[in-house]
């Protein structure tokens, strides 16, 4: 590889780099009200319900059964958060995929502009999952009833 096309991978590179971020506070952005509900509305919820289970006619299995009971709609919403969240990913994932493989292709092809088709091929597919997140945080919030 010459010096110039060393250089210009690394200015893609850089800006792929700064792409993905912009997934990454895409989705902290969207996400912040759920967050905010499962930190602070369930968890608050939580520790006042377990707060209750400690009585001392209680025998040790109930408490903690009564504690367990209090934890599901908290593990309940982390889990459903963190499944939508990891098919965010796994699309993600494979849409990027597509793009390397299409990287591949054309650099065996010895095609010109590969790093250009490249950067593009990244840019679209990101774009295309940003714009699905408003439309994750929206079934995450009827998962969880959220107003």
């Amino acid at each position: 590889m010459d010096h110039i096309a060393a250089v210009e991978e690394r200015i893609v590179s850089d800006r792929l780099r700064r792409k993905l971020e912009e997934v990454n506070l895409a989705a902290q952005d969207q996400l912040s009200p759920i967050q905010d509900h499962v930190n602070f509305t369930l968890q608050q919820a939580y520790f006042k319900c377990a707060y209750e289970c400690f009585d001392r006619r209680r025998r040790q299995e109930d408490i903690n059964n009564c504690v367990e009971r209090c934890s599901v709609p908290a593990v309940n919403a982390n889990n459903i958060v963190q499944t939508e969240m990891s098919r965010f990913q796994e699309r993600m994932n494979r849409s990027l995929m597509v793009c390397q493989d299409k990287f591949e292709a054309a650099k065996l092809q010895q095609k010109t502009n590969v790093m250009n088709d490249l950067e593009s091929c990244v840019n679209q597919a990101i774009d295309d999952n940003i714009k699905t997140l408003p439309h994750i945080v929206d079934h995450v919030k009827a998962s969880l009833s959220i107003g």
